[in-house]
């Protein structure tokens, strides 16, 4: 680097309508979390969410497919289902127009008067979804790259980090909500930095800081470290698979990351923004077959109580000085060695950021 590297302005993460055009370009062209896959466990199943402000609903095909489609009926644009179920046919409460569970029309009152109505051309509007090791993502742009062109080796290594995931159910998820803009908290868990200071159980029980760091993978952020003397972890990590004595995360630009444990235990975080200042924080923790584990819920209990607990005053800090008039932006610290003390994780991130609105 020629010069020092200053990071983003303010604005990008206080101004609303730097917010709104995310939700009309990055949010919308981009590989979001929509569901768990063991939602949707039979023919008909189904589960709502939102992303990038349109409802959307999966649903399982009688051939076993998970398919993703806008939550809007094409006759007359009524919301189609609420929440989750299951249904043998998608039925619009409005006028009872009915659609397959691959999207076709199959049915609606009185269509057949209609003189030159071809039902074969109604269909719902799908959305591009992938499952990935058990999570669906979806991506509003249909021209979109896969995930693995986006996130290359990330399947790969999460499926030998993680070899149980196909009988892997959520056990719980923690809804946190943190008064900052997404990318604050984003950034604040894409670097230790500040661990050390910050998180005492992490850096002191778990990781050991001075190993910590982060490089970019495509769109993935590849968090890498060594484990402190496990002797002392306050679980029991033989789990009988490889990697059982390490910590790794995966981070998915631009709102979930992956994190495997020691013991082999997966957590996930996804970012939910609500409006400039807010986000939601889901983390879930997950069992074989969703069944209770004490183990993982010591776990969570214990994250939540310390490393998520001091992130909250962190962020929501940092949400109230980027509004100071007295803030002008300081260069970030990139050492061109990476490591635990380098902001070059944050240089991506904000590259990345960058590039969206430099497309727009």
């Amino acid at each position: 680097m020629a010069e020092p590297i200053k990071p983003l302005a303010a604005r990008y993460y206080t101004d609303s309508q730097v917010f709104w055009l995310e939700n009309e370009g990055l949010l919308a062209h981009s590989w979001q979390f929509g569901c768990h896959a063991s939602e949707l466990t039979e023919a008909g199943a189904y589960v709502t969410f939102e992303i990038a402000g349109e409802s959307l609903f999966a649903i399982r095909g009688h051939d076993e497919k998970i398919r993703v489609f806008y939550n809007v009926c094409q006759h007359r644009a009524h919301q189609l289902v609420s929440d989750s179920g299951v249904k043998r046919a998608v039925v619009c409460p409005y006028h009872a127009w009915t659609y397959e569970l691959t999207g076709e029309l199959r049915a609606g009152p009185n269509i057949n008067a209609v003189e030159g109505f071809d039902k074969s051309s109604v269909c719902l509007t799908e959305v591009r979804a992938e499952e990935f090791i058990g999570f669906v993502f979806v991506n509003l742009d249909p021209n979109t790259e896969t995930m693995d062109e986006w996130f290359p080796n990330a399947r790969a290594e999460l499926s030998e980090w993680v070899r149980n995931w196909a009988e892997l159910k959520p056990l719980t998820w923690v809804e946190t909500l943190e008064k900052c803009n997404w990318k604050v908290s984003v950034e604040n868990y894409s670097e230790c930095y500040h661990c050390e200071l910050n998180h005492p159980t992490f850096a002191h029980g778990v990781v050991k800081p001075q190993s910590y760091d982060v490089q970019p993978q495509g769109k993935c952020l590849r968090h890498t470290t060594q484990c402190q003397n496990l002797e002392d972890m306050t679980y029991d990590i033989h789990s009988g698979f490889e990697h059982y004595d390490e910590y790794s995360s995966w981070f998915l630009w631009p709102m979930f990351s992956f994190q495997v444990y020691p013991g082999n235990v997966l957590n996930t975080y996804h970012w939910r923004p609500i409006d400039v200042d807010h986000v939601v924080v889901w983390r879930g923790w997950y069992s074989i077959g969703g069944v209770e584990n004490d183990m993982v819920r010591q776990l969570a209990k214990q994250d939540r109580e310390t490393t998520v607990e001091e992130d909250i005053h962190l962020v929501e800090s940092v949400q109230r000085g980027l509004r100071s008039r007295g803030y002008q932006p300081a260069p970030l610290v990139i050492d061109p060695r990476g490591g635990v003390k380098s902001e070059h994780s944050i240089m991506h991130l904000q590259k990345w950021i960058r590039e969206t609105f430099d497309e727009a």
